[in-house]
């Protein structure tokens, strides 16, 4: 069992956050599991691992649905943190079945490949304009320019969220997901909060708004749905929506800057990409890989396992360095190398098993928008200046990328 100091693996560390890869390097070597005490959690590096976690039964979001706090041997919340709970325990991504497979079953009905294919050339048409609004302003920043408004347009859109009312909607997700670094700050824990009643009491009144009067859009078919086995209850389709407008942007969004700034640091790769627009789909895959948004997944163990020897008793949790797996030697060639032609990509990046990014397709599409436009509308973007990194570690991403066309 390693003891802190004897690893380099720090996510408190600014140097570490500017760049784990290296630590993970060492933890791979280290073995296919490592105790870290600052956090209580058993750290999981290698691809093969986090692949098979991912899919294992014995492993879960919750354990709720099996245990209370005390027989899993864990602390009940603090109750001042009960909004933030409610709100993120009623959405499917920290359920297991049967609630996460009614719930998924129903949502899944909005993000048919069919749907999602539907909704290209909106994606496209939205991604032009804001790249024509970077290059009329000779530049700008990339992240609230272009990645931000993107994604946050398209899922409320789906969702039905007027226009008029999208402006809280990134500060309130970015709050929110401050709960999922690890050991966060009683502050941090208070803007969750916060944001999570106002989200909350905002979802609540425009359910209502739907209920008397139907959209075409994906809150009021959670309202519309008429099965018993399906039926959601309001909290249910309030976290949804949240959950929804958090995963649907969040991930693209630091996918986009990441993407870029891997792109200046690899002019080579960025030439290669400009001279064959055709690699765009490749290239959306391997930034994915090589500077992943979502560098940790956390589950609980809910029946003993074991992991190369080591027995992780029923209680324990495990954490899952999915940044780590997408540089594993023993399945991409040259890890630490970005190649945009990179034709076998078995990156995690969306995770795996039952709780699978349900909007997987709909962020590529982003994804290659957003790059297939600012490839042929700003064909010499270039950096303004070194951006800063987010000193969060689990979602990883950039406090802005000042650019110039």
């Amino acid at each position: 069992m390693a003891a802190a100091d004897d690893l380099a693996f720090d996510p408190w560390d600014p140097a570490f956050v500017s760049d784990p890869y290296p630590a993970y390097a060492a933890l791979r070597d280290r073995g296919r599991v490592t105790y870290y005490e600052p956090t209580d959690q058993w750290l999981v590096p290698r691809h093969a691992d986090v692949s098979a976690l991912l899919r294992d039964r014995r492993l879960g979001r919750t354990y709720q649905h099996r245990f209370t706090h005390e027989d899993f041997g864990r602390t009940a919340p603090p109750p001042e943190h009960e909004p933030f709970h409610t709100l993120n325990d009623h959405g499917m991504l920290d359920l297991e079945p049967p609630d996460h497979t009614r719930i998924r079953r129903l949502v899944s009905k909005a993000f048919t490949p069919r749907t999602v294919e539907q909704l290209k050339p909106y994606v496209s048409r939205l991604a032009g304009e804001l790249v024509d609004g970077l290059v009329a302003a000779g530049g700008g920043d990339l992240l609230t320019d272009v990645a931000e408004p993107l994604p946050v347009a398209v899922i409320a859109e789906m969702l039905g969220i007027p226009e008029s009312d999208r402006a809280p909607l990134r500060p309130w997700s970015a709050d929110i997901c401050g709960m999922y670094e690890l050991s966060p700050s009683e502050d941090t824990a208070a803007r969750a909060v916060r944001a999570s009643v106002e989200f909350a009491e905002y979802l609540r009144e425009l359910i209502a708004a739907r209920r008397k009067e139907p959209g075409d859009d994906l809150i009021s078919g959670l309202i519309a749905a008429h099965d018993e086995e399906d039926r959601l209850t309001e909290q249910e389709m309030i976290s949804t929506a949240v959950l929804l407008l958090n995963a649907g942007h969040e991930a693209t969004v630091n996918a986009t800057v990441n993407g870029w700034w891997a792109l200046f640091r690899n002019p080579d790769q960025l030439a290669v990409l400009r001279a064959d627009h055709s690699l765009i789909p490749s290239a959306v895959e391997e930034l994915m890989r090589y500077d992943t948004p979502l560098q940790l997944f956390e589950r609980w163990v809910l029946d003993e396992i074991e992991i190369d020897g080591t027995v992780i008793p029923r209680g324990a949790e495990i954490a899952m360095l999915f940044g780590s797996a997408n540089h594993d030697p023993d399945v991409f060639a040259d890890p630490e190398r970005l190649d945009l032609t990179r034709a076998d990509n078995p990156h995690i990046s969306f995770s795996a098993g039952i709780h699978y990014c349900i909007g997987a397709p709909l962020a590529r599409i982003e994804l290659a928008a957003s790059m297939a436009a600012l490839l042929e509308k700003a064909p010499t973007l270039g950096l303004a200046a070194e951006p800063e990194r987010k000193p969060n570690f689990v979602i990883r991403g950039l406090e802005g990328l000042s650019v110039t066309v």
